[in-house]
């Protein structure tokens, strides 16, 4: 028995929050879509749970302690509507890209981060196979100093620039998601298979 719209919706920002594998393969469809995996590593686009396992190692590798406490729910069938916030600490690189390179690094500044957001997710045969976002990403963005930017943010993301170490930043995340979304178990996959 599958689990119901609200299941599926906890499960899904389960999955962001621990990267597990068992809950993606029952709570995310083999055709999954997310349309906010423009910023993120190229492997946060793979298809079903591959590509949620690829996105959360993203979010985990910059935000310790990340966690999504749902504000409210609503939805049918087809379709739920998640209000959460997105809370942790910045502690490792938020590397953000465009078209599939590095746009945007920002060194790790140890803040907290904890800011609203509203998720759109479609469902079909009792599992999340779409979803789509609504962030205040200038809320998160001030929260750590980049919006506007606070001169020592500034200063270090321009060193990390010129030192090389965004592209590494890049280079490293890139690396961390793709081997996340290897790791999605395919249907038929025992649960000590891999």
């Amino acid at each position: 028995m599958g689990m119901d719209t609200t299941g599926l919706a906890h499960g899904l920002f389960r999955i962001l929050e621990t990267g597990d594998a068992a809950l993606a393969a029952e709570v995310v469809g083999e055709d999954f879509h997310n349309r906010e995996a423009a910023v993120a590593p190229a492997a946060c686009s793979i298809p079903g749970p591959a590509g949620v396992l690829a996105s959360s190692a993203w979010m985990r590798s910059a935000f310790s302690d990340l966690r999504f406490p749902v504000l409210g729910i609503a939805g049918n069938d087809e379709q739920v509507w998640v209000r959460l916030r997105m809370q942790g600490r910045h502690t490792g690189p938020f590397v953000r890209f465009r078209d599939g390179a590095l746009d945007q690094a920002i060194p790790p500044t140890g803040r907290e981060i904890d800011f609203e957001q509203i998720h759109v997710l479609d469902l079909r045969d009792g599992k999340v196979v779409g979803h789509e976002a609504v962030r205040d990403d200038i809320t998160m963005l001030g929260q750590l100093g980049v919006f506007p930017p606070a001169p020592p943010t500034a200063l270090r993301m321009v060193g990390w620039k010129v030192t090389g170490r965004a592209a590494r930043a890049a280079a490293d995340i890139t690396a961390r998601a793709a081997e996340a979304a290897a790791g999605a178990r395919r249907p038929g996959d025992r649960a000590g298979s891999r």
